[in-house]
């Protein structure tokens, strides 16, 4: 089912992202530097040395008695301790807000066992609440890998909606000469991409406009999500931009099966454009599904599109073996990718199995979103 809505916004829903840990606080820096509009920061931390790096106008110190502002160590029950030590200055901080965004690192202490604390804390007052975390590489300690998995599963239970972002997918799309903190910047940018995608959906005016409202019908209560945003030009440029967003080389999920769905398109659109990017992703979802359809022509874009698909109620989770931990439950792959030994230049299928979808035409770079190789400075 397809929903198109012209509903102007009568004022800005108040939006909060609280970075936690070292991760979350680098999040936020990222964020501040690429000026989104229309959101307040907060940064969270153990660690006061490291809080002071945080360029958010409010910053939180937690945990000050239990932990003397020297960090959690590592250890994610510090961190859980922390946030619950210091739930008033927290409460605080996101009072009166509509929409809460919580980022962090897992893998280590302060974000692993801090983020779920605030999150509960925020949707237990009725704030819709997002979980957006970086998942560690599986080179990394087993006891990290393990917290991660752990703390995942916590924040899943306390937020609307979660998006986790793998860490080893950024494998797939640097070279070897990459450094890691160049790689890494590559991670902060799709946390930066995935607050922006959703928030700018409700900030700026389109001529087909979404709203909070719309944006709650698809979070609210709605488990794992995918985000994804894809640009492209040409004759072909909707379904190459839609394309890339649903494929998101840097996540796990897929949109097979998704409950509901926002498509927002911005550029230069005609009507062709809209009907290809809402069919690409009606044949992908089925029928059934809600999809919400957002526009904003820029005719300064020069026959370009940029396309924000954001997917929720995902169905189709699968066991997966992370070495040394056994099984765990995660958002599946796309089960028709095949193993592979070494990175590949392609981009991650995501055929579901046993539906059509249409197929790829041989496009310009497909494989790696733009604003992952040159990122706006």
């Amino acid at each position: 089912m397809l929903e198109i809505t012209d509903i102007q916004t009568e004022s800005n829903a108040k939006i909060i992202v609280l970075g936690i840990g070292g991760a979350g606080n680098n999040a936020v820096n990222r964020m501040i530097d690429e000026n989104i509009g229309g959101v307040e920061f907060v940064g969270v931390n153990t660690d006061k040395q490291a809080l002071a790096l945080c360029k958010a106008p409010t910053l939180i110190p937690i945990g000050e008695k239990l932990t003397n502002g020297l960090g959690a160590g590592a250890r994610p029950e510090v961190g859980e301790k922390a946030a619950e030590e210091s739930s008033s200055e927290l409460a605080e901080a996101i009072e009166g807000a509509d929409m809460v965004f919580v980022t962090c690192g897992m893998g280590g202490g302060t974000g692993t066992g801090g983020a779920p604390v605030v999150a509960r804390m925020a949707k237990e007052k009725g704030i819709l609440t997002v979980g957006v975390v970086t998942k560690p590489f599986r080179f990394e300690a087993k006891a990290r890998m393990k917290n991660a998995l752990a703390g995942i599963e916590k924040l899943k239970d306390s937020v609307d909606t979660l998006i986790v972002i793998p860490n080893d997918k950024l494998l797939e799309i640097v070279d070897r000469r990459t450094t890691m903190k160049d790689a890494l910047k590559k991670a902060d940018i799709v946390l930066q991409q995935a607050v922006q995608g959703i928030t700018d959906l409700i900030n700026l005016p389109a001529l087909i406009n979404l709203d909070f409202a719309d944006v709650e019908t698809v979070m609210r209560d709605k488990g794992l999500a995918h985000i994804g945003i894809g640009s492209a030009s040409g004759d072909d440029k909707a379904l190459e931009a839609v394309k890339i967003a649903v494929e998101s080389p840097l996540l796990e999920t897929n949109i097979k099966g998704a409950s509901h769905v926002i498509i927002n398109i911005s550029g230069d659109i005609s009507l062709m454009d809209a009907n290809d990017a809402a069919n690409y992703v009606q044949d992908l979802t089925g029928e059934d599904a809600n999809i919400i359809f957002g526009a904003k022509y820029d005719d300064t874009a020069e026959d370009s599109v940029q396309i924000t698909v954001i997917a929720t109620g995902l169905t189709d989770e699968k066991e997966i073996d992370v070495p040394g931990l056994g099984r765990r439950t995660a958002a599946a792959a796309p089960e028709a990718a095949p193993q592979q030994s070494a990175p590949q230049s392609t981009a991650i299928p995501t055929e579901p199995i046993g539906a059509r979808i249409p197929q790829p035409k041989p496009a310009k770079d497909i494989s790696i979103p733009t604003f992952l190789k040159n990122p706006r400075k």
